[in-house]
């Protein structure tokens, strides 16, 4: 179930949108629920470090009298949930561009100068995420989700080419096809979490078999599908070449 959060600095509108919403979670059968409405952007930012998973964000831009305004919001948001819905909801028009320069990633920009249009941007918005999930959904996409430093990160383990212990105590490389990312955490829990695809090929690599494109015998050498190379031992040879 996804979990809706509401930040709106005006009372009135956002009674309007938490009584909106109910109704159309109701109405549609959506599978979500208001996980809290606020005035205030810590109390946002305190739930859902509390509970950290993917939910949709109805925000206003303007906060006054807080610290933050919505975008600021956006970002302390993106360090707990990097796949949540963010969802704008303002009375100023032009400064829709700035979901870009703060790199947010917003689903939608929504004026909130006429009501029925406020609403019924936020009806669409509802409809759009529904949509999006059951295409996921139905596509059975598994992540690896791994916390760096403040922000948690979310990785497909389709684009997983191998980890490696590193060169510091209890840390781990994730190398993905398009990423490198160095992690708190234990190459034999990881093994054991993901033993029907990847294989322990060395001490220092666990490789996602169906990345490999081709074994170096002689040289005991993996190329990965993104070009890495990363080595394996002697005695793995047997059960690599019946695996791929």
């Amino acid at each position: 179930m996804l979990p809706i959060y509401i930040c709106e600095d005006d009372a009135l509108i956002l009674a309007a949108q938490r009584e909106f919403l109910e109704k159309q979670i109701m109405i549609e059968g959506y599978d979500m629920e208001i996980a809290l409405c606020s005035k205030h952007p810590q109390e946002i930012i305190e739930a859902v470090a509390a509970s950290p998973k993917r939910g949709i964000y109805f925000l206003d831009v303007e906060l006054k009298d807080e610290p933050m305004d919505g975008f600021m919001l956006g970002q302390e948001i993106r360090k707990f949930d990097a796949r949540g819905f963010l969802i704008y909801v303002t009375s100023f028009p032009d400064l829709a561009f700035e979901t870009f320069r703060y790199h947010l990633e917003a689903l939608d920009y929504i004026v909130k100068g006429n009501s029925d249009k406020m609403l019924a941007g936020m009806c669409k918005s509802l409809s759009i995420i529904t949509e999006r999930m059951c295409k996921e959904q139905g596509e059975n996409k598994e992540y690896f989700t791994v916390k760096v430093m403040d922000i948690v990160k979310h990785v497909p383990v389709d684009e997983i080419m191998f980890f490696e212990t590193s060169v510091r105590t209890h840390r781990i490389e994730l190398h993905a096809k398009n990423d490198r990312i160095d992690f708190i955490g234990s190459m034999q829990e990881l093994q054991e979490q993901f033993r029907e695809h990847f294989l322990r090929v060395h001490r220092s690599y666990l490789v996602h078999v169906n990345k490999i494109q081709e074994l170096d015998l002689k040289h005991r050498e993996i190329l990965m599908d993104n070009g890495e190379k990363c080595l394996f031992s002697k005695s793995m040879k047997g059960e690599l070449l019946s695996r791929i």
